[in-house]
């Protein structure tokens, strides 16, 4: 038994090291420890997706938020947050702090504009209450100053985030099964005309990706530690 436990630590070992030395991956060794990276090695060979956004991952500090549910917008808030939070206890500039957002799944219409929102009655759909907690909201309330909360919402919106260096990418299989649908219905439109008229309504800046998953592993691999915002 011991001899048989001793081979498979062994086999685990070689088999790590196997996988930390694998192709396209780096160790960086900065004043906090290691870090693993990928990019360096990795070329895209299809022009359907813009992953130049990794490139803009930079710092010491670098952290993906996972928004699968849209909750009350509170993954905007906490990778806002976590920029400030950061910049506050270390001293750094917040332009060296990368938060990256992933928005998927159930928490899609996050990313449309007020019109969509309020056209399609999302608010409604998600159970979101406005920010003066009167009924449904009526506009999307991640997207710019919340203009019924009477408070300093503005800064933890999209495009506050976005115009500050953080990163927002979005899940197009999502995006084709929960936002597309209601412009083919409306509008009487076939999916790729529908699609088009979609994307005439995402917030400016953010960036559709072939999945969420697939965003949520990327910037892992480029440096990002984890964590499930909503």
């Amino acid at each position: 038994m011991i001899g048989r436990r001793r081979e498979f630590l062994g086999w685990l070992g070689a088999g790590t090291v196997a996988v930390l030395t694998g192709r396209g991956m780096a160790a960086q060794i900065s004043g906090n420890g290691m870090r693993l990276r990928t990019g360096s090695s990795l070329t895209p060979v299809s022009r359907d997706w813009d992953v130049s956004w990794v490139e803009r991952i930079h710092g010491d500090a670098r952290a993906v938020f996972d928004v699968p549910s849209p909750g009350e917008g509170d993954g905007v808030w906490r990778a806002g947050r976590w920029r400030e939070d950061y910049a506050e206890v270390y001293g750094v500039d917040a332009g060296d702090v990368t938060p990256v957002l992933v928005i998927r799944h159930e928490a899609i219409q996050l990313i449309m504009d007020d019109e969509y929102w309020k056209r399609f009655d999302v608010g409604k759909r998600l159970k979101m209450h406005s920010h003066a907690g009167k009924g449904w909201t009526e506009s999307n309330p991640v997207s710019g100053a919340a203009k019924d909360s009477g408070g300093d919402f503005d800064r933890y919106s999209l495009q506050y985030f976005i115009a500050h260096g953080g990163i927002v990418l979005a899940c197009h299989m999502a995006f084709r099964g929960r936002v597309v649908p209601d412009y083919v219905k409306s509008d009487g439109l076939d999916d790729a005309a529908a699609e088009a008229r979609a994307r005439e309504h995402i917030i400016p800046g953010i960036i559709l990706q072939p999945s969420g998953v697939f965003a949520v592993l990327r910037a892992q691999q480029a440096g990002c530690s984890y964590l499930l915002a909503s």
